[in-house]
């Protein structure tokens, strides 16, 4: 089994005690901010190297950074092998700023749309204008279990997001 299939069995078990997979999304949702306001932070310089090796960087175990991995990869400028790869394998963080920041708004998360950091890279207008075309772009999706603030906590608690991992 694959990185990303044992990430995803992990992260999607519907089997899981619903407590620990609310906190297990919590600190994971946690992490994720913390890489973006990094990534975000100088977000014209290309980030790269091993699966191991980016973990390493964020101080992060290798399942963690290979969801990251996973969340990312629609908005990359060259996607990463994600369904192949292992810890050796080299991977980019080089992302497209407008691609990133409307997927954000497509997967309602609003704990990364809403980083000061894009105020930095975008004008309020821009910022505005993307949200919105975003918002009316309903053929846009990316593969996979989404997680939105309206949708159902993946802990399996039966409440919305916002109400339960999503605070």
């Amino acid at each position: 089994m694959g990185l990303l299939d044992q990430w995803r069995d992990k992260a999607y078990d519907q089997n899981a005690d619903k407590a620990k997979l609310q906190n297990f999304w919590t600190e994971y949702f946690q992490i994720e901010k913390g890489i973006y306001e990094q990534l975000l932070n100088d977000p014209d310089t290309a980030v790269t190297g091993t699966v191991k090796e980016l973990a390493e960087k964020y101080e992060i175990d290798v399942m963690t950074m290979v969801g990251f991995l996973d969340g990312i990869n629609d908005s990359l400028k060259n996607p990463n092998p994600i369904e192949e790869m292992d810890e050796d394998t080299q991977v980019s963080l080089e992302f497209d700023k407008e691609k990133l920041y409307k997927n954000m708004v497509d997967a309602k998360a609003d704990w990364l749309y809403e980083l000061p950091q894009w105020n930095e890279i975008f004008t309020e207008e821009q910022l505005k204008q993307y949200y919105k075309e975003q918002k009316a772009a309903q053929t846009y999706r990316r593969e996979g279990p989404k997680v939105g603030r309206n949708d159902p906590c993946p802990c399996g608690s039966g409440k919305k997001y916002k109400k339960c991992c999503g605070r």
